[in-house]
């Protein structure tokens, strides 16, 4: 069984609350749960939540919510939390809440990755990367080795860095083993030191296999980026409706 599980952590630092952003009429995580279950392959989503602020928000929808600890360090501890409730979940999809453009076919051909027994970890990257990219340190930027594993993750990046590297979208899937595994370890120190958990599996020799997409990823990190996904969205409507017309 396959699930995905959205962490919904309400006291986000840099955007407060951000999960529960109004988007068209709706909350943001309202958007990434109705995209997650486009997915052909997750049998489950669950929405990890943490207040009962974020489940009044989300009453009027039918998503399958489960309240978490409040005191979780990570989003992958609030996700290991949701899959040890599902005896026969084998394959569990971290699914970011702060991604209301979610492509449920990238969720698919990233599922379709463990078909490979090998992979215990796995995460997206893009080759959508521009300059204001290698400029923003809310971006994490990702290099990849010959066989497509993640090896070295960086918010600043230098110049002659630049043509090897992707844009991490941060989506992660982990082996129902390999997670528990993982949150059971301490933190480890660049991971403390660059605020990438990412890191604890690197530094512990869990190897963290990359599907490389093409994908025009926007996730929210503060209140600005709500803008840039409202212009993305308009311009997918008037895409659609210019379709639609001819």
């Amino acid at each position: 069984m396959v699930i995905g599980v959205i962490p919904a952590r309400i006291g986000s630092t840099r955007f407060p609350k951000k999960i529960l952003a109004d988007i068209e009429g709706k909350p943001m995580i309202a958007h990434v749960a109705e995209r997650a279950l486009e997915s052909k392959l997750l049998d489950k989503v669950i929405i990890g939540i943490d207040s009962e602020e974020t489940s009044k928000a989300l009453s009027s929808y039918k998503f399958d919510l489960f309240m978490t600890s409040e005191d979780h360090n990570s989003g992958t501890d609030r996700v290991a939390e949701v899959a040890k409730t599902i005896n026969n979940a084998e394959i569990i999809i971290n699914i970011q809440g702060d991604e209301p453009l979610l492509d449920p076919k990238i969720v698919d051909d990233f599922v379709k990755l463990f078909e490979d027994t090998s992979i215990e970890m796995a995460t997206i990257v893009s080759r959508d990367i521009g300059v204001k990219d290698y400029l923003n340190t809310n971006i994490v930027k990702v290099f990849i080795d010959e066989n497509f594993n993640a090896y070295d993750f960086k918010r600043d990046i230098y110049d002659i860095e630049i043509g090897g590297v992707f844009k991490h979208i941060g989506i992660y899937g982990y082996t129902k083993e390999t997670l528990f595994s993982f949150t059971a370890l301490s933190p480890s120190e660049n991971e403390k030191k660059y605020s990438l958990e990412q890191f604890r599996a690197l530094d512990n020799g869990i190897k963290i296999k990359s599907l490389i997409t093409n994908s025009e990823h926007i996730s929210v990190d503060v209140p600005e980026d709500i803008n840039k996904i409202l212009k993305r969205v308009n311009k997918n409507d008037t895409k659609l409706e210019q379709m639609n017309n001819e």
